[in-house]
């Protein structure tokens, strides 16, 4: 449920409204956005009843949500939200570069991804230290040796990490190293795991499952945000059809329907939604074009030595060319990529 003030409402009316919400055992959730204020109502569905607040101060309508999530929608959150780490905004009107290596493999492979990132003025690198793969005899990451590698290698460029934590037994310790959660697609409906990020302070990358619906997506982020934590950044990462020429279907078209529906940040995977190096780039475009905020690409030295995922990583000189036709079509639609 949503309460929408009028614009002459005073902070006493807002303030005498969140006492109200907060003495039936509902929890109100304010947002002042540009034009209104609202606050939004959470606890039982079935419970809450518009009559209780339709005649409060200052309100000027009481509408119900009929959406199951609440806290994702735009609805309870009119504003986009920007997601800050290390004083870089996701969200907030520019395009931003995740990228690095698949998975941790040595120091010297972690430096050269950093430093060419650090050349670009970049200010992430991704990379995976525990590794869920479809096969047990595949090669599941260095663990927490890898992270210490990436963390190294990071701090030296100034740079983010982002990596992916796979059970709420490791949020603690992945946290020591990382500074942006993932979430994996394996793990989209890992709810013990989204509980435990609902309560860490560092941001989450939430991948949608590679047969889940948007709305499922969004329910995963209400389960990380009734926890307390509202730091979510969505990414589309393909779904499974039919289709076989490409790893994954990219849904390019969750990306306008996320704006939509959500105020929460959404980025592209092209990496995992094509599985081949050569679409990368072309789907990278694609979602500059349709409104992400950002990309999260795979890259490495030398992929044809890759311990996994080398034939949809795209090498340097690769990575380098699309970075300047990304910049190309940034500077026709005025936005910026970091």
């Amino acid at each position: 449920m949503i309460l929408v003030f009028n614009n002459d409402a005073s902070e006493k009316d807002i303030q005498f409204a969140i006492s109200k919400i907060e003495s039936l055992g509902y929890k109100p959730h304010l947002s002042r956005g540009v034009i209104k204020t609202i606050i939004g109502v959470t606890g039982d569905d079935r419970s809450i009843s518009e009559i209780e607040f339709n005649q409060l101060p200052g309100v000027e309508e009481v509408l119900r949500v009929l959406k199951p999530y609440k806290l994702a929608s735009r609805d309870f959150h009119p504003e986009d939200t920007h997601v800050s780490v290390n004083n870089t905004e996701i969200g907030s009107g520019s395009f931003t570069v995740i990228s690095g290596p698949c998975s941790v493999e040595s120091e010297e492979q972690i430096e050269k991804s950093a430093s060419l990132l650090h050349q670009y003025g970049f200010k992430f690198i991704r990379g995976g230290a525990f590794k869920p793969r479809s096969s047990p005899y595949s090669f599941q990451g260095l663990g927490e040796n890898g992270l210490k590698i990436l963390k190294k290698g990071a701090q030296k460029y100034g740079l983010a990490v982002v990596t992916e934590v796979l059970s709420a037994h490791d949020v603690d310790m992945v946290g020591e190293y990382t500074d942006v959660f993932q979430v994996g697609a394996r793990n989209m409906q890992n709810f013990a795991l989204l509980k435990a990020l609902g309560t860490a302070h560092k941001p989450v990358l939430l991948k949608r499952g590679m047969m889940a619906k948007i709305e499922e997506l969004l329910l995963s982020g209400e389960y990380i945000m009734k926890g307390g934590n509202s730091r979510i950044i969505l990414c589309e990462r393909g779904i499974r059809t039919f289709e076989t020429a490409t790893r994954n279907t990219l849904d390019i078209g969750a990306v306008p329907v996320i704006k939509r529906w959500s105020h929460l940040p959404i980025i592209i995977d092209p990496s995992h939604s094509m599985g081949d190096w050569h679409y990368v780039p072309a789907v990278s475009l694609a979602a500059l074009a349709a409104g992400a905020d950002g990309i999260i690409l795979e890259i490495h030295p030398d992929p044809i030595q890759a311990k996994s995922d080398g034939k949809q990583s795209l090498n340097f000189d690769n990575f380098k060319i699309l970075i300047n036709r990304l910049k190309t079509l940034a500077g026709a639609m005025n936005i910026t990529i970091q």
